[in-house]
C-alpha cells in the first residue's frame, strides 16, 4: 500500500536549535519518533550544516526539504538568497542529501502588485530550471495571501498556470484560513506537490477580561482574530481526508508545523500531533 512520510517543519524549533544546538534538537525529534525534517528559519552556518549532517546519519532522519528565499524579503534584508548565494545553497543541499528546496513566501515588496508578482513567478520558474540541472526541485510554500484574486484568478493559480517546473508546498491551515476547502484544493494541484504542511485550525478562546464593552471596535478586533494554529487533532480539520488527498495528488512528505504554540513547549506540541496521527492510522508513516 502506498504511503507517505511524516516529518517536522523545524521552523517551530528554531528557538530549540539556538538553545540546544542542531544535533541535540534532532536527537529529541528522533525520540518523539519523527524521521524526516524540513529545515527552515535555521541559519545554515557551517556548524549547523555539520550537526544536521551528523544527526541525520546517527538518528536516521531524512532532510526532506530545505528553505531559501529567491531574493531578499525587503531590500537589504539579511539572509541567503538563491539569487546571490546559489552555489552555497546547492552545496548545502548536496551535503545534506536533500533534493527539495522551498521558498517560504513572496517578498514583501511584491505583495499586492500583479506585475511584480508575475515577474517573481517568472524568476522562480527560471530558478527552478537552473536548480533542476543539479537534481534539486524548487517549491513555493503557500499562506492565505496567495488566495487573493487578480482579474478573477487566485494568485496561486497564476503561479501554477504560468510555470511547469515550480512545485507547490500546500499548507492546509492557511488554505482553510483563506476560506477554501483544503481537500478539494489539494486535488486541483495533483502532480505539482511533493510537500504538504500539516497543521490544524482551531477557534481559540477570547480573552475579554480587559475589554470595555463600550469600545466595540476593540471587542470586534478580538472577536475576529480568534483563529489559532493547532496541534494535529486539536482543531477542526479532517486530517484523514487531507492526508489521503495529499497522497493521491503526489505528496511524499507530510510535515507537521505550528506557527505559534501559545506558550506550550514545541516538543510537547509535536508529541500531541504525533500521537493523534498514529491514532488515526498513520503510525507506519513515521
Amino acid at each position: 500500500m502506498k504511503k507517505g512520510k511524516i516529518g517536522v517543519q523545524m521552523m517551530m524549533l528554531k528557538g530549540k536549535v539556538e538553545e540546544l544546538g542542531a544535533y541535540e534538537t534532532m536527537r529529541k525529534i528522533n525520540e518523539l519518533g519523527y524521521h524526516a525534517v524540513e529545515v527552515s528559519q535555521i541559519p545554515m552556518t557551517e556548524e549547523n550544516v555539520s550537526e544536521l549532517k551528523s544527526a541525520s546519519a546517527d538518528f536516521d532522519i531524512k532532510i526532506a526539504a530545505m528553505s531559501a528565499a529567491l531574493e531578499p524579503m525587503l531590500p537589504g534584508a539579511p539572509g541567503e538568497t538563491l539569487t546571490d548565494d546559489f552555489e552555497k545553497i546547492v552545496n548545502d543541499c548536496k551535503t545534506l542529501d536533500c533534493n527539495f528546496l522551498r521558498i517560504g513566501m513572496l517578498p514583501l515588496t511584491v505583495m499586492g502588485d500583479k506585475d511584480k508578482i508575475m515577474d517573481f513567478i517568472h524568476k522562480a520558474e527560471v530558478m527552478a530550471e537552473r536548480l533542476a540541472e543539479h537534481g534539486i526541485e524548487l517549491y513555493y510554500h503557500t499562506h492565505h495571501l496567495e488566495f487573493q484574486k487578480y482579474d478573477g484568478e487566485y494568485l496561486l493559480d497564476l503561479m501554477k498556470n504560468n510555470t511547469t517546473k515550480l512545485g507547490f508546498e500546500l499548507d492546509v491551515h492557511w488554505i482553510q484560513r483563506a476560506g477554501v476547502n483544503p481537500v478539494d484544493f489539494i486535488k486541483q494541484y495533483a502532480g505539482r506537490i511533493s510537500l504538504l504542511h500539516l497543521k490544524d485550525y482551531r477557534v481559540g478562546q477570547m480573552d475579554l477580561s480587559e475589554v470595555d464593552f463600550n469600545d466595540m471596535a476593540k471587542f470586534m478586533q478580538i472577536f475576529t482574530n480568534t483563529i489559532e494554529f493547532a496541534e494535529i487533532g486539536e482543531g477542526n480539520l479532517d486530517m484523514n481526508a487531507i492526508i489521503e488527498a495529499g497522497l493521491e495528488s503526489g505528496a511524499q512528505y507530510f510535515l507537521v508545523e505550528q506557527d505559534n504554540t501559545y506558550g506550550r513547549d514545541p516538543f510537547d506540541c509535536l508529541q500531541t500531533s504525533a500521537e493523534h496521527l498514529r491514532k488515526i492510522g498513520y503510525a507506519d508513516w513515521f
